[in-house]
């Protein structure tokens, strides 16, 4: 089936969901940092100390990069993690000129802190879909994100080529 978006009628619903999208993203986000940043840690430090945490010490770039952050963004909020004990650098045995961050035990239980209040709001969030209605926006979801996904490795490769 083709798709609906040839004239402004057709494309009206699609913005109504997208609009809707958006403003559910921007109050779960506002409402997860609000909750997070009682315990200490805001959402923006915590995506720093989770990644830490998973993939263990690493280089300033390769969070920068796994993050899609500017570099300079990467830096200066490392120095603030640092400053509040949260990382820590260390020479790069590999290279003198680079630095290694890594995630202390101070970090490790600011995290864990602040993600039991992000779960609790988030399954408060879901509470209001049974099982079926989860399942069916999980789907619509994955589909989305796949499409989303194929569009912008698309616009890669016409860039590109």
């Amino acid at each position: 089936m083709a798709p609906h978006y040839h004239t402004p009628d057709a494309m009206k619903p699609h913005c109504e969901v997208s609009e809707k999208l958006f403003e559910l993203y921007h109050r779960v986000h506002r409402l997860i940092n609000e909750s997070m940043t009682e315990e200490g840690v805001s959402l923006a430090r915590s995506k720093f100390l989770f990644f830490l945490s998973k993939l263990g010490p690493c280089r300033s770039t390769d969070i920068a990069d796994a993050l899609n952050f500017a570099p300079r963004t990467v830096t200066e909020a490392i120095d603030g993690l640092e400053r509040d004990k949260l990382v820590e650098r260390k020479p790069d045995p590999a290279d003198r000129r680079a630095k290694i961050v890594s995630i202390t035990e101070t970090g490790r239980h600011m995290l864990e802190a602040a993600e039991m209040p992000r779960q609790q709001l988030l399954e408060e969030i879901f509470s209001s879909l049974d099982d079926k209605q989860l399942d069916q926006l999980q789907s619509i979801v994955t589909t989305l994100v796949h499409r989303v996904d194929d569009i912008r490795n698309r616009r890669l490769e016409e860039r590109q080529g």
